[in-house]
């Protein structure tokens, strides 16, 4: 059984992939949007030895404590660069940038949906968390209008710059355009998003400085720096395990069938 064979008897198969990677990329867009910046997490911390100290700036330590402080919605963030270069890889750039748009206006409906729970009056009396529930509905109108303006930027650059190396590359060399265009796309959103809730107040009472959000934006990058790094053999697996459901229009092919 060839594979044009195999296409054409199981076509649902490749459905259930392509809807199984969008409801990860919107769930890990939706969540982290709705986290956002509310709490941040320490990844790790450690004491700095006297040699690194004598060239890293005191603005990104505490003395001699270094430590990795990053939001907590950035955990889910990074699964939707992972998902768009596996959709890109299977399934061709148009697809991929189709799923950023529903992203984004999945994001306003959720967003419409919050506001409409916000105008309608309160039941007195019933409500089990109102001030949580307005808390939230103020927060994510910020923090969610923020991300989507750096989201769309940064995914639509992963997205053509994964085709764009792929044709320099001729289909080959997949870490290549994974990290070529991953890395650089992170960039642009850490420095976009983190900005744009820096200028608009929505960080918190101690982020008053260019410095403090420059040190924001390294420990945000550096945590999606070494994710992309590790997801590289991810996506080498997942291309090789559903390599059969690769509906790549430019004919590129990273395995033989």
């Amino acid at each position: 059984m060839n594979l044009q064979s195999i296409r054409k008897l199981t076509p649902h198969k490749r459905d259930i992939l392509f809807l199984s990677l969008v409801g990860v990329f919107i769930t890990s867009l939706v969540l982290g949007n709705i986290v956002g910046t509310t709490k941040f997490v320490t990844i790790f911390s450690f004491t700095m030895p006297d040699w690194m100290q004598a060239f890293t700036p005191s603005l990104v330590r505490d003395g001699s404590i270094y430590t990795m402080s990053i939001p907590v919605g950035l955990l889910a963030y990074p699964f939707t660069f992972l998902v768009t270069d596996l959709i890109s890889e299977l399934f061709g750039r148009k697809k991929a940038q189709l799923v950023v748009w529903i992203g984004f206006f999945l994001n306003m409906y959720m967003l419409l949906l919050m506001s409409v729970g916000h105008w309608f009056p309160d039941t007195y009396g019933v409500s089990g968390g109102l001030n949580l529930f307005e808390g939230v509905y103020e927060f994510v109108i910020a923090n969610t209008v923020s991300s989507m303006i750096a989201y769309l930027i940064a995914q639509t650059v992963d997205v053509r710059l994964f085709h764009f190396w792929k044709r320099v590359t001729k289909g080959k060399y997949l870490w290549i355009r994974n990290n070529g265009s991953t890395m650089f796309s992170q960039l642009v959103d850490s420095t976009a998003i983190l900005s744009i809730l820096y200028l608009s107040g929505n960080l918190g009472d101690n982020i008053t400085t260019i410095g403090a959000l420059a040190i924001l934006i390294l420990n945000s990058y550096l945590f999606k720096f070494f994710f992309a790094l590790f997801d590289t053999p991810l996506i080498y697996a997942s291309v090789w395990f559903f390599k059969e459901y690769d509906e790549d229009p430019e004919g590129h092919k990273l395995y033989d069938s």
